[in-house]
């Protein structure tokens, strides 16, 4: 797949009938909603007519519901407030869409492709930053930090990662500072329980001390 890098930030529909659409966010404020005027427009009953915007202020992003009937939902928590986006969150309008806000650092797939078959029970959708374990999906998402870790093991599915080479995909912002083993050891901990709550009889994430972590992805 083609890449590129993006001034603006994006988002991408994980869901519904406009599943992998992007819209770029070059605009000072962007609205969502059932009415046509709108710069993203979902046709369903449960969305309001304008239901909620994004707007750029202080060099960041906010959402914002606008007293919607059904709400706004945020990495899967109701706003009241503007809150400002962080690149993974997931924004969530009624129960019809969900878009990922993908910030203007990361690096955006130029088109949309289906998720590469693994063979394997997890399955991952890296344009949309889906997960599924077996039938069921993954929600609320991952983490972005706990989303990374698995989209490196998933992409490495197999080999072993080092815990250096994991500090530079998971924390690409801190590699000259350093990030603790305690660190490294808690963000494992917390994906597996992740993991564990949908497929409790697998270990998806192994440990081989002195070494790093590998995933062991068993076959559907």
């Amino acid at each position: 797949m083609a890449e590129r890098k993006t001034d603006a930030p994006v988002l991408i529909a994980q869901t519904g009938p406009q599943a992998g659409q992007r819209w770029t966010l070059a605009k000072e404020v962007f609205t969502l909603g059932r009415g046509a005027e709108c710069d993203v427009v979902v046709a369903d009953r449960q969305v309001s007519r304008e239901h909620a915007r994004i707007r750029r202020a202080d060099g960041a992003y906010w959402v914002e519901d606008l007293e919607s009937k059904n709400g706004t939902h945020v990495n899967g928590q109701r706003i009241t407030a503007p809150q400002r986006l962080q690149d993974g969150d997931v924004i969530q309008i009624a129960l019809a869409i969900k878009l990922i806000f993908v910030g203007s650092e990361a690096t955006v797939p130029l088109i949309v492709d289906a998720p590469r078959p693994r063979g394997g029970r997890l399955r991952m959708d890296s344009l949309a930053r889906r997960v599924w374990v077996g039938e069921r999906e993954i929600d609320p998402p991952l983490s972005l930090q706990q989303y990374r870790l698995l989209e490196m093991l998933y992409e490495n599915v197999g080999q072993v990662c080092s815990r250096e080479a994991i500090v530079e995909s998971v924390w690409p912002e801190v590699v000259e500072e350093g990030v603790s083993e305690q660190s490294i050891d808690a963000l494992v901990r917390r994906l597996r329980d992740r993991l564990a709550e949908i497929d409790p009889e697998h270990q998806y994430v192994v440990t081989l001390r002195g070494h790093g972590f590998r995933m062991d992805n068993p076959p559907e």
